[in-house]
């Protein structure tokens, strides 16, 4: 990291590494590693930004009220979160409480994805994903703002550091130019960027999510309300790929297949985009995202903390797409910030290879190629390593505009269903 000239490294603390049983005793272990990782980190003048939640719910509180769809799960993660501000909050100043909260929520409570909940039988035991989907996003949000809260009362004068949010945010783009598709558009918006925003900005979810949900939709209380608004320092943005949005002819509330209900509330279908692979470049929807955020969002401090492109574990060294798709979407960045986005940081997605949550080792994103057969996991530099290298050290330029129109016009005209 140190000779690449990385000025920030984001990783995330594990929840059951530090605190195995979800509270009481912490792991003297799992405590040393990251003070550890830390102090190296600062050692070589390189920013650790802290992800609190990264999926890895300790197994006792899922055994013993079912996770994030019980209110028991604010007080336990705000004393997780207590306990990583007490060890580490004189040398992390940013932190992100949830990984990806809004798909955190679809996936592990509507779907089922890898050892979540979804209603039966399709992929899990128990579970009802047209109401624990919107359950668990409100106990997120009440968890955010609770650690955030605690934050500011007892850790920020001295600290001073930063709390924020993390989102999953697809490029959301019209199928079409009618009116329909503009409006699923909107819909699809509303659900998977205002569902949790507009709580975090104003107070409350979007009228289309209260119209469409119902009694389904968890309620804010005055004082709830108050504390989740404005909780957000910043809002971390996850962004991989931009979808097409058209309207649902028949849009129901409640489908045949019910771990899809969240993009049946929606009322729109969401199409793949028809390049050769969903990972193909398509730069202007970040852009399009953060402008939509700076203007329906009071342009809010962003941090980009993931986007990159994956490809074969095993494929070559030579990884020219992801060198292509890296320098298109730092282009976007920025082209975003010329226009007054108050963007102010990014992260490529990986580092290093990794263990990927859908694509195991298969699929890989990483800067180096880690040879995970081998017992010393070997690690060897890309190209995109030693572009990104360049970029950072200043000899080599991202020429924003070019890259962005000529992937535009692309992307555009490989569209087909």
């Amino acid at each position: 990291m140190a000779d690449m000239g990385l000025e920030a490294f984001r990783f995330s603390i594990s929840w059951s590494r530090l605190i195995p049983n979800g509270r009481g005793l912490i792991n003297p272990k799992g405590l040393l590693f990251y003070k550890n990782l830390i102090k190296e980190l600062r050692s070589h003048g390189i920013e650790p930004h802290v992800t609190l939640y990264h999926y890895d719910l300790p197994q006792s509180l899922e055994d013993e009220y079912g996770g994030w769809i019980n209110r028991k799960i604010i007080e336990d993660f705000t004393a997780f979160a207590d306990v990583c501000f007490r060890e580490f909050g004189e040398d992390v100043k940013l932190w992100t409480t949830i990984n990806e909260a809004t798909i955190f929520a679809i996936a592990f409570y509507g779907q089922g994805r890898r050892f979540g909940h979804c209603t039966p039988p399709t992929n899990c035991s128990a579970g009802s994903s047209c109401m624990e989907t919107y359950i668990a996003g409100h106990n997120i949000l009440l968890a955010h703002a609770s650690v955030s809260n605690l934050y500011k009362l007892k850790y920020k004068s001295k600290q001073r550091g930063s709390i924020g949010l993390s989102m999953f945010a697809l490029g959301l783009s019209p199928y079409t130019n009618s009116k329909e598709d503009e409006t699923a558009t909107q819909r699809a918006k509303a659900f998977l960027f205002g569902w949790m925003l507009k709580p975090l900005v104003f107070g409350d979810y979007p009228d289309e999510m209260k119209r469409t949900l119902g009694s389904r939709l968890p309620v804010f209380s005055e004082e709830e309300s108050e504390k989740v608004k404005g909780s957000a320092d910043f809002i971390g943005i996850v962004h991989y790929i931009t979808v097409y949005v058209t309207n649902r002819p028949s849009p129901s509330i409640f489908p045949s297949n019910t771990n899809e209900a969240f993009f049946a509330d929606i009322g729109a279908y969401i199409i793949s985009a028809g390049t050769s692979s969903p990972f193909d470049a398509t730069p202007w929807g970040l852009e399009d995202v953060l402008e939509y955020l700076k203007q329906s969002y009071n342009n809010p401090p962003i941090y980009i903390l993931e986007n990159g492109r994956a490809m074969k574990h095993d494929s070559m060294l030579q990884d020219t797409p992801r060198v292509e798709y890296i320098q298109a979407y730092i282009g976007a960045v920025l082209n975003a910030i010329k226009n007054g986005s108050d963007t102010r940081g990014y992260f490529v997605w990986s580092m290093l290879d990794l263990y990927e949550i859908d694509g195991g080792y298969k699929l890989s994103y990483g800067m180096y190629y880690v040879n995970f057969s081998e017992p010393g996991l070997e690690r060897s530099p890309k190209l995109s390593a030693s572009w990104y290298t360049g970029f950072l050290n200043g000899t080599i330029d991202v020429a924003s505009q070019d890259i962005t129109t000529q992937l535009q016009s692309n992307f555009s005209g490989s569209s087909s269903l």
